[in-house]
């Protein structure tokens, strides 16, 4: 934030405007994000190489980690719950034959090796990060506790939840929105691969499928929309606790959120 206003100061000389510039400047330093707590949900498939498939983009690591970087900066508490669809998907279970609770805790196993990507990534550039996994891996990761999640957030920590929920049958749609409320995070920065929101229609099916602004969650339950986990959204039904849906592929979207920007889609109680 001092290296922007730094830059933002250099760029104001060459017009210097006593009364105005005074102005400016106090809106700059005295700029509120908008959360001062949020879990952003990763998708496995957004850190995929699309070119040759392989599980893991760099490019794509360091944008996630660049974006949580500088909504560290405007002293966001960041947590980051991410999904495992670049290393197994649970369709692909009955297939080969494989139970689908058995395919639900492959599915957990492959959210860690994520999470850890995302660990390096992020410590790769200076942030404090701490994996905490609702499947108990000592050796790689600490166990998920309320308390100590909380304790990390606190300290200026960014944890990132892997592992799920623990149990097999549940999204991790399910594992956001349990940990956001465990933890008292304001809102869930849900980024999509590739889609700029919320749809009232399947944009594979009709082209001209149009975003929806806002709705409520009651709202998503009643259309079935496929933006998450319908289990997921009633669990927060009956909360203060918002969702915000948007493109991931856009970098800047989760900044422009946090700085009250209209991005997407956002769902809420009302």
């Amino acid at each position: 934030m001092e290296a922007n206003i730094y830059l933002v100061t250099i760029l104001r000389l060459s017009f210097y405007n006593p009364i105005v510039d005074t102005i400016f400047m106090y809106n700059i330093c005295n700029m509120k994000p908008l959360y001062k707590s949020v879990i952003i949900k990763v998708s496995g498939e957004s850190l995929q190489d699309t070119k040759d498939k392989s599980c893991y983009d760099k490019t794509k690591l360091d944008s996630v980690a660049k974006t949580v970087k500088e909504a560290t900066d405007l002293g966001v508490h960041v947590a980051v719950v991410v999904g495992a669809g670049n290393i197994w998907r649970g369709r692909l279970a009955e297939k080969v034959g494989i139970d689908q609770s058995t395919g639900d805790y492959m599915g957990m196993l492959g959210t860690i090796m994520n999470a850890l990507a995302l660990q390096s990534a992020f410590e790769e550039i200076g942030l404090d990060t701490r994996v905490m996994s609702a499947i108990n891996v000592p050796q790689v990761c600490e166990p998920y506790i309320k308390r100590k999640a909380v304790h990390h957030l606190n300290n200026g920590r960014v944890v990132i939840f892997a592992g799920g929920t623990g149990s097999p049958f549940f999204t991790t749609d399910s594992c956001a929105t349990l940990r956001a409320l465990d933890v008292g995070t304001e809102a869930i920065l849900m980024g999509k691969n590739g889609v700029e929101g919320v749809l009232d229609s399947d944009p594979r099916v009709n082209p001209d499928a149009k975003l929806i602004e806002h709705l409520t969650y009651q709202e998503v339950v009643e259309k079935k929309l496929g933006v998450m986990d319908l289990t997921a959204v009633a669990m927060l039904s009956n909360t203060n606790i918002k969702i915000h849906v948007f493109n991931m592929s856009d970098s800047n979207n989760v900044i422009k959120v946090l700085k009250g920007e209209k991005v997407g889609s956002i769902i809420s109680k009302e």
